[in-house]
């Protein structure tokens, strides 16, 4: 019984509790219902979040199909098109990237940096902008010691500057950066067509200036001593066609003194041949002159009205010295002429203006003026008188000139007929004055705006000419060609020859024609009877030219001028010693011939390698001799794997000459070590044999 009732009583208190707890649980809920404060609701949305989360899986069919009906097409495209924008755009601009020419960007890239080398890498540090410790730290990274008063060449200040993103351009001097402005190309809208400058050329009292004077209808002949001309006259003709400068010059010497000094003064040389002379020995030498200079040649014979004149033997002497005539076949422009009567000179004058316009000369006439001295000299009551050629731009009054070494400012001009002027353009010839001294002939001039500058200019080139007269100018000679043929500086041999006579000159050429080679062209520059004159000297001067002379000897004039510009002159008696004197100096400029003499041969036996010689082959001499000085051939199965020479020859541990048959030792190469066991060691001698002519 009592266990009954501590059951029941276990019962009712189990049941009360449950009691309790069911009404705490709708007290919960019930006070869930109720309104919180906000502090209460900020946790609500807790709970909300745990139930959406577990809701949308049950009701995402519903959710996802409405939206789709809803929204309509216009905000559908609207979501689309940003999302495809950002997709083709990146796909498209990897293409438009120059990213694979990175290389050649950063080159067009690099900085123009002028520089006066050699410099210091003080100097260049400076230029750069760098300190200098950066410059040789850089140098180190390539393995180079420099100092900071190092001296560096070309290479090396271009393989730093590079570096450090620029490439060296070579500064202009003083002097160079003044003048720039002339050598500047002309824009070809500036150029404009110009008269051609002729030269009138050929042998004395042929009519070069009567002819002249015809053309020009003045009497200049008249006004010259004796008829001959004594200077360089530049005269200005007008023709229907257009206008021509012509040059009258006094013989070829003031034409090759130009030449000499680089100035090309004229477009073509008419040669003055008279029809009843023919060609004559400075006939000749004109036309020497004339192929030196590199212009093309106009022939007028003269004096066809004469009755001795015989046109058809003149052409034929001209074709001899490869001037043919048009109507002959040939290329050369070929007009009868007469001074005395006027004929054929328009036909002259239209010949030479055609041959004008296949040059297709132009000038810029707005540029400052730049040009030749023709001539000066002294003149009593008016100082120094010079007549310039311009070539390029516009003189006018009152304008600064450098005229070599002299400094000028133009305070008068006068033409070829003497009237004042106050502007000469592209090839008119003018007389001014106002240069402070008298150039000499070929010198060119140019206009400077600054005046300061120009005098500036004019003294630093006569203290350049003061140190230049200090060192003797050498010239070529017959000792020095083979060293200059070997340098390749020289690759002909430019000769002057002047005999007592005809036959003589003949028979020279045909020995030194005999004993020419292909290594080295002969050209015969001029030839000619007569003893050797100041003319041929200059013309040796601007060829670079050899002078021989047979039975002849030079001028006063001539030996001064030898003298002063260091040419080589060879005078012979017997034609047999310039013969050999000749055929020396080419034998001494030929290649010896290369014999090879065998001395011994070895075989590899074993190939050692050692740590501080190398590659060892271990050999044994089986026939002849080997010499620690012999080149060798290395054979392997019958073919040459290599030449060269014996680094280390060695006969157990001592280093020795010479290894003699039946004898083991040690052969190292230079340059090779890829020895195999059964190779062949051929040595040998190389002998050189002087090439006979």
């Amino acid at each position: 019984m009592a266990k009954t009732k501590k059951e029941k009583i276990k019962k009712e208190k189990v049941a009360s509790t449950k009691k309790k707890v069911a009404p705490k649980i709708k007290k919960i809920v019930a006070k869930t219902a109720r309104p919180k404060p906000a502090a209460k609701l900020a946790k609500k949305p807790v709970l909300a979040k745990k139930v959406t989360k577990i809701i949308p899986p049950l009701a995402a069919p519903s959710l996802v199909v409405a939206p789709a009906k809803i929204v309509p097409k216009e905000e559908v495209k609207k979501i689309i098109k940003p999302q495809a924008k950002p997709v083709i755009k990146p796909a498209v601009k990897p293409e438009i990237k120059p990213e694979v020419k990175p290389p050649a960007a950063l080159i067009k890239e690099l900085k123009e940096l002028s520089l006066r080398l050699p410099i210091t890498l003080k100097d260049l540090a400076v230029q750069l902008q760098e300190k200098p410790s950066v410059l040789i730290k850089a140098f180190m990274d390539m393995k180079v010691m420099v100092g900071i008063n190092q001296v560096l060449g070309e290479a090396q200040a271009a393989l730093i500057c590079e570096k450090f993103g620029f490439k060296i351009k070579e500064a202009l001097g003083a002097e160079e950066s003044l003048l720039s402005i002339h050598h500047q190309p002309d824009a070809a809208a500036e150029l404009k067509s110009r008269p051609p400058i002729v030269t009138f050329m050929g042998h004395v009292d042929h009519g070069k200036t009567s002819l002249l004077d015809a053309i020009r209808k003045t009497k200049v002949v008249e006004s010259e001593h004796g008829g001959i001309t004594q200077h360089i006259g530049a005269y200005r003709v007008s023709l229907p066609k257009g206008e021509i400068t012509f040059l009258d010059t006094p013989g070829h010497e003031a034409f090759t003194a130009m030449r000499a000094r680089g100035a090309r003064i004229t477009d073509m040389v008419v040669l003055v041949v008279a029809a009843d002379d023919g060609v004559m020995p400075q006939t000749q030498e004109a036309i020497d002159h004339a192929r030196a200079a590199g212009v093309p040649i106009v022939v007028a014979l003269n004096k066809i009205d004469k009755a001795q004149a015989n046109i058809d033997r003149v052409k034929k002497q001209l074709s001899e010295l490869n001037l043919l005539a048009e109507d002959w076949g040939g290329k050369t422009i070929v007009a009868g002429v007469s001074a005395k009567t006027g004929e054929g000179i328009d036909s002259l004058l239209e010949m030479i203006l055609l041959e004008a316009e296949m040059l297709e000369l132009k000038a810029n006439p707005k540029k400052l003026a730049s040009g030749i001295v023709i001539e000066a000299k002294m003149a009593k009551g008016r100082g120094p008188v010079s007549t310039l050629l311009i070539q390029n731009g516009t003189l006018h009054l009152n304008e600064n000139i450098i005229v070599g070494k002299y400094y000028g400012k133009i305070r008068a001009m006068f033409d070829d007929h003497g009237r004042s002027v106050t502007a000469a353009g592209p090839a008119c010839a003018v007389e001014v004055l106002g240069i402070a001294n008298v150039p000499e002939a070929g010198e060119r001039f140019f206009v400077i705006a600054d005046e300061k500058l120009a005098k500036d200019l004019a003294s630093r080139r006569q203290e350049k000419e003061r140190q230049a007269q200090l060192v003797a100018t050498k010239r070529i000679s017959l000792e020095d060609l083979y060293s200059q043929i070997k340098e390749g500086k020289l690759k002909e041999l430019k000769l002057i020859i002047k005999a007592d006579v005809r036959g003589s000159l003949e028979a020279i050429k045909d020995l030194l024609n005999k004993t020419n080679v292909s290594e080295i062209k002969m050209e015969f520059i001029h030839e000619g009877v007569g003893g050797i004159n100041a003319s041929d000297v200059i013309l040796a001067v601007a060829s670079n030219a050899l002078i021989l002379g047979f039975n002849v000897n030079a001028d006063e004039r001539a030996q001064e001028l030898i003298a002063k510009e260091g040419v080589d002159v060879r005078t012979y008696n017997i034609i047999y010693e310039l013969a050999n004197d000749i055929k020396q100096a080419l034998e001494g400029m030929l290649e010896p011939r290369l014999k090879k003499v065998f001395c011994g041969r070895a075989e590899v036996r074993k190939v050692f390698k050692l740590t501080r010689a190398g590659t060892v082959a271990g050999c044994f001499v089986s026939k002849g001799k080997v010499l620690r000085s012999n080149s060798v051939s290395l054979v392997r199965n019958g073919e040459v794997v290599f030449e060269g020479g014996i680094s280390c020859l060695k006969r157990f541990k001592d280093d020795v000459r010479d290894v003699g048959e039946g004898f083991e030792c040690g052969i190292s190469l230079s340059g090779f070590d890829n020895f195999q066991e059964g190779d062949i060691i051929d040595a040998y001698e190389i002998q050189k044999i002087a090439r006979k002519l």
